[in-house]
């Protein structure tokens, strides 16, 4: 890598881009969710254990089954958003692992820990939800990525075929409504929160 993206992709990925709480009613496609993942998919993962496990509620019906199980101030972010990703992830992804990192036998460092393997998957797959909404950015879409929603709920009903996968958040992906956003709220100087050591 050489090149430095320009200060325009760099406005549409972070210093411009905002968390949106509504939507332009303009449809977001199957091609556009690919492409989003063909995208997410490439970022780190550790030992590419990619736990993420992502249902993409687009129909009528699964955002308000996802409505119905969120908090109030929620509903309508979830019901009027062209797609909804609800990120999760798979407590048992080193089954996986065979064949994703091949060059040793990584498997067996997660066998018999469930906790750890617990601990990695919902580390991993909050990684893979932030290069979702990269990804989604990238490609002249906004976010509005969301928690305050019932997780076993949602479990039961998006990964319930799916018993080891458990629900890490959601984010809303669409052509956001700019009269839905606040005010941009501080953010803080580099010696605030950082020091080089």
């Amino acid at each position: 890598m050489s090149d430095m993206l320009t200060a325009e992709a760099l406005d549409i990925i972070f210093r411009e881009a905002r968390s949106y709480n509504g939507w332009l009613d303009k449809d977001v496609s199957e091609d556009q969710i690919h492409a989003i993942y063909e995208l997410l998919k490439m970022a780190p993962t550790s030992a590419n254990m990619q736990p993420a496990r992502i249902v993409w509620a687009k129909s009528s019906d699964a955002k308000e089954k996802l409505a119905a199980l969120a908090m109030d101030g929620n509903k309508d972010k979830i019901t009027s958003a062209p797609v909804v990703a609800i990120i999760g992830y798979d407590i048992d992804f080193h089954e996986e692992l065979p064949w994703l990192f091949p060059h040793t036998d990584a498997k067996s460092w997660f066998e018999g820990d469930e906790e750890g393997r617990k601990e990695g998957a919902f580390r991993n797959s909050s990684l893979q939800g932030a290069y979702l909404m990269i990804a989604a950015r990238a490609l002249g879409l906004d976010c509005g990525p969301m928690s305050g929603f019932d997780n076993d709920k949602v479990d039961a009903e998006f990964f319930g075929d799916n018993p080891r996968h458990r629900s890490n958040f959601i984010c809303a992906i669409g052509y956001g409504d700019r009269t839905s956003i606040f005010e941009r709220s501080p953010r803080p100087e580099f010696d605030k929160f950082n020091r080089i050591a």
